[in-house]
């Protein structure tokens, strides 16, 4: 019987596995260790102890196993478990295509490939953000962050984002575009990244954690948002006036920050999502800047301006409803507006897929198929921002498919 209790131990912890004895941190009171509910990691059979280190793209497959074992202690027949086990269907998510599996696998090696020395990739864009886009993709991939096949690309990319930070401030530099998607990666690598694998012993001054980091981003995003009239944010963090593209990116990082455990005051989220409120038409559409009226379709607006709601927790706004009936609507058409198709494939992909799953599955089948067709022999995609804008924003639309980033958690 203890042999069946262990493995109902793996059954309902179903996480990312960890060496046993290490720590598992998701906010910074949140220790605990391998022996704790809240975490995998050594599982113990009839007194053997197996170490169990594998990414969590492999905990699906780890349930029927485990399932199987289990069923086996029970009915005294491995036959009969394993028939059994097949026939029990255990929510975990439904399959990764092999299609996305193939095209993300390319697309990541083709990141691999052009990662420079110092963790960020050669484009007009390059900059903390680009490098967290990059760090969700490999994140969002299912490898294990700290021993996995991308474990030096993570770290190289975390070390440029912090680097790039300025330490009095919080500021990462050249836009608050760049600042949003740099604290998103950060948060998404919170508690998942060991910070003692992140430095080297000549880091010196720059070995800062990434909980360090992640605060004095937040901290640097709520001091724009405190000194701006509309409650939000643009290019600059001194701005004064703001758009919804700007301000969607800086608020799914604060947002992330907080599920990371992270302090982020209700009042700047409450702030944030009166500004979306605000720029949001009865018709569902969301205006760039200035106020509702004389702007153009933009799916990758409406998309998050769904997104922010869903995130936040404000489905019961009207707001929601509207938009998100305006992306179901426009699921197979519609302008994507600035930013091109790739910026509006990374936001609506995440939106229906918060918003109503069903037409996510539907929508992501032609995303796939479209995907297939624009991947080139490289591995990389081409885009109105550059090859590697596209390649990140349009690996982390096929990323929904994994569901292991914490921000794609419904």
């Amino acid at each position: 019987m203890a042999r069946s209790l262990n493995v109902l131990y793996l059954c309902r912890h179903q996480c990312p596995l960890v060496e046993s004895g290490s720590k598992v941190r998701r906010g910074p009171s949140a220790a605990v260790t391998a022996s704790d509910p809240r975490a995998c990691g050594r599982v113990t059979f009839d007194s053997t102890n197996v170490d169990i280190r594998r990414s969590a793209r492999a905990v699906r497959d780890g349930w029927a196993v485990a399932l199987t074992v289990l069923l086996s202690s029970l009915f005294g027949s491995p036959v009969v478990a394993q028939s059994l086990a097949q026939s029990l269907e255990v929510y975990s998510g439904d399959p990764v295509p092999r299609d996305v599996r193939d095209m993300y696998d390319r697309g990541l090696q083709y990141l691999v490939a052009n990662q420079d020395s110092e963790g960020c990739w050669p484009s007009g864009h390059r900059g903390a953000g680009l490098a967290g886009m990059g760090l969700m993709c490999f994140l969002a991939s299912g490898e294990d962050p700290n021993y996995g096949l991308y474990s030096g690309n993570v770290r190289r990319a975390l070390r440029f984002i912090i680097n790039q930070q300025d330490k009095e401030t919080g500021y990462f530099g050249i836009s608050m575009y760049q600042h949003g998607f740099a604290m998103l990666g950060l948060a998404e690598a919170y508690g998942v990244v060991d910070d003692t694998k992140l430095w080297s012993d000549s880091a010196g001054s720059q070995r800062m954690t990434i909980g360090q980091s992640l605060e004095l981003a937040v901290r640097s995003a709520l001091t724009s948002q405190k000194n701006n009239p509309h409650g939000a944010w643009r290019y600059s963090p001194n701005g004064n006036d703001a758009d919804t593209s700007v301000a969607g990116s800086i608020l799914m990082g604060l947002l992330a920050a907080r599920n990371a455990g992270i302090e982020v005051p209700d009042e700047a989220i409450d702030r944030a999502i009166a500004y979306f409120v605000s720029m949001t038409a009865e018709s569902g559409q969301v205006a760039y800047s200035g106020g509702v009226g004389g702007f153009n379709e933009s799916l990758a607006r409406i998309s998050i301006g769904t997104l922010v709601y869903s995130i936040a927790r404000r489905k019961d706004l009207p707001q929601f409803k509207q938009t998100l009936d305006y992306i179901k609507e426009k699921a197979q058409g519609g302008s994507s507006g600035h930013g091109g198709i790739e910026y509006q494939s990374y936001y609506q992909a995440q939106a229906l897929f918060q918003g109503d799953i069903e037409t996510w599955k539907k929508w992501n089948k032609q995303l796939i198929d479209r995907m297939k067709s624009e991947q080139k022999d490289n591995g990389g995609f081409d885009g109105s921002q550059g090859p590697y804008v596209a390649t990140t924003l349009s690996l982390l639309a096929l990323a929904v498919n994994y569901r292991f980033l914490p921000i794609y958690e419904r």
